[in-house]
């Protein structure tokens, strides 16, 4: 029988090889390969749907724009400010937003998905650091994550000086002053960046970062960081199912998407963002009072608005503005922790395996505890960002909030660290408690001797893996070279991995903890199986002990 057209279009595209590989081929292996269905997994599809939606919202909005700094008249039709003299740039986005139809659906769409693309990232961030995720073999996804949001907070802070407007000119202002306090190259920066004096051509010089750097930056890390996470493969947690790539987890991906555009859209034509024509044009003479900048780039300002006053000294017939410097260095000491993390775990731990098990942040606390002080630290320079708001809606003084975030910048971290670590060790002990006795269930029952006990719910073999504690972390050993002499790189990574190991229950808890996983739990043997051999090497071990517990007794404990 004669194939039809589309059996035979059908064969030719499953026929049809990209980068080497037959379509068919890689069909084949995304039906087998699993997908996490853990609330985890949801930020990387709301990134790419914030980043379709500013892509295609850019590219209309680029027909419209005019990137100039040049003066004109507007007579456009906001009537309020006719005959008024503005830059060409701030004309071409009120005529955007007043002329043209659909043109303010357009610029606040991409104005509201640019504002969500950070916090997907920063969440992706979050959920990857505290579940371990970053360990090997993906550490070049987590860098390639921090590239991404480093260019995501590039790309929004270009584009939100692009309308000219009293509030973007007013960010360019301090932008052009931290440029200017740098020694030796402030000069030449400033010079680079504004082509002159402020104003200058920063208009122009910013849209080609906005419209082709940052956007081929962002698609092509992006591209990059997915073709490694399908070689590395997905990690879970224990127990966990997941998923074919095709056609659920692909389905699910998609109706996420249409979600995440369909409130944005939804969002961007009911909530007003961004109004310019309220804040008027760019004065190089004067500054809008209580401007805020975009939520993501709030802890830069306040990392400015923290510094004491008068810290700064002449050295070298140069004035070096502390000012200036503390906060650049201590948002790029911030930064540059964030990307060397899990190599430095991995010094501290020794551990150089390959991890295909997520971790849950209770049993790692002395991570979870750097990642909670590592939010309150960016929390608070956030805030600072917001001093003069917070001081002029609670009537308090602004010196008294100034001083207040200081303190919480050196003391905050420690207290959230501390405070997590502990309630780690407490969730450890729960965990430890329901493994040996199961759930309490609030039902008292009288034995035919007359003793009243509680009935416990025994948990299922799945729950059991689920919660079951890890093996027990042993510190780095102490080892003399040939020489018999101990370095001090060895020494500080024999502390730091006595500190790190020291944030997990020992001694009575861990005997329990064995004790629970004869009960319910992977041994460690099954759980280094899982690590070596990936998700599917640990449901194998969950399944065999689902099979050898089938009929474990009801536990109860005496009243």
């Amino acid at each position: 029988m004669r194939s039809t057209v589309t059996d035979r279009l059908a064969a030719s595209v499953a026929n049809a090889t990209i980068l080497g590989r037959r379509i068919a081929d890689l069909t084949a292996a995304a039906r087998r390969r699993p997908v996490p269905t853990h609330w985890t997994n949801l930020f990387g599809v709301v990134t790419a749907a914030c980043l379709v939606l500013v892509t295609l919202t850019g590219i209309l909005l680029m027909f419209w724009y005019t990137p100039s700094s040049a003066t004109t008249t507007y007579e456009g039709g906001f009537a309020p400010l006719h005959g008024a003299e503005v830059s060409a740039a701030f004309a071409s986005t009120m005529r955007i937003t007043f002329d043209i139809p659909g043109g303010l659906l357009v610029r606040q769409a991409h104005h509201w998905a640019g504002l969500l693309l950070p916090a997907a990232i920063i969440m992706q961030l979050v959920t990857t650091f505290f579940t371990g995720a970053f360990r090997r073999p993906r550490r070049g996804l987590w860098l390639l994550l921090v590239l991404v949001f480093v260019i995501a907070l590039a790309g929004g802070w270009s584009g939100y000086a692009l309308p000219d407007d009293m509030l973007s000119g007013t960010g360019l202002r301090i932008t052009e002053g931290v440029a200017l306090g740098i020694p030796v190259v402030g000069t030449w920066l400033a010079t680079l960046l504004f082509g002159g004096g402020y104003p200058g051509e920063v208009i122009a010089h910013l849209y080609p970062l906005h419209v082709v750097i940052v956007p081929a930056l962002l698609i092509g890390l992006v591209a990059l960081r997915a073709a490694v996470a399908w070689r590395a493969g997905p990690a879970q947690f224990v127990g966990a199912r997941g998923v074919p790539l095709l056609p659920n987890a692909a389905a699910r991906a998609g109706g996420l998407f249409a979600i995440v555009t369909g409130v944005l859209v939804l969002i961007s034509a009911t909530v007003t963002v961004n109004p310019i024509w309220l804040y008027g044009p760019a004065d190089p003479g004067n500054a809008g009072a209580g401007s805020q900048p975009d939520w993501y780039t709030g802890f830069l300002d306040g990392a400015l608005r923290l510094v004491p006053s008068g810290w700064e000294f002449v050295l070298f017939d140069r004035t070096w503005a502390l000012a200036v410097l503390a906060p650049l260095a201590v948002v790029g000491v911030w930064f540059v922790a964030l990307a060397a993390y899990p190599f430095v775990e991995e010094w501290i731990t020794g551990d150089r395996r390959e991890h295909h098990v997520l971790d849950r942040p209770r049993t790692t606390p002395t991570r979870t505890g750097i990642g909670v002080a590592g939010i309150v630290f960016y929390a608070v320079l956030w805030a600072a960002g917001s001093a003069d708001l917070i001081a002029t809606g609670f009537s308090v003084t602004f010196e008294g909030v100034i001083l207040t975030l200081q303190v919480l910048l050196v003391v905050g971290p420690a207290i959230g660290f501390s405070v997590a670590r502990r309630v780690c060790l407490g969730l450890q002990r729960r965990d430890l408690d329901v493994l040996a006795h199961g759930f309490e269930t609030g039902r008292i029952v009288r034995l035919p001797g007359g003793e009243y006990i509680e009935v416990h719910r025994p948990l299922a073999a799945a729950e059991r893996a689920r919660i079951a504690p890890p093996p027990v972390a042993r510190p780095v050993e102490l080892r003399p070279d040939v020489r018999g002499r101990l370095s001090g790189a060895r020494l500080v990574q024999a502390g730091l991995s006595r500190a790190w190991v020291g944030g997990r229950i020992d001694g009575d808890g861990r005997v329990e903890a064995g004790a629970a996983r004869e009960v319910g739990g992977p041994t460690d043997g099954e759980r280094e199986a899982g690590e070596a051999g990936g998700p599917a090497a640990t449901r194998r071990g969950v399944d065999a002990e689902a099979r050898a517990e089938a009929d474990a007794p009801v536990i109860r404990s005496a009243g």
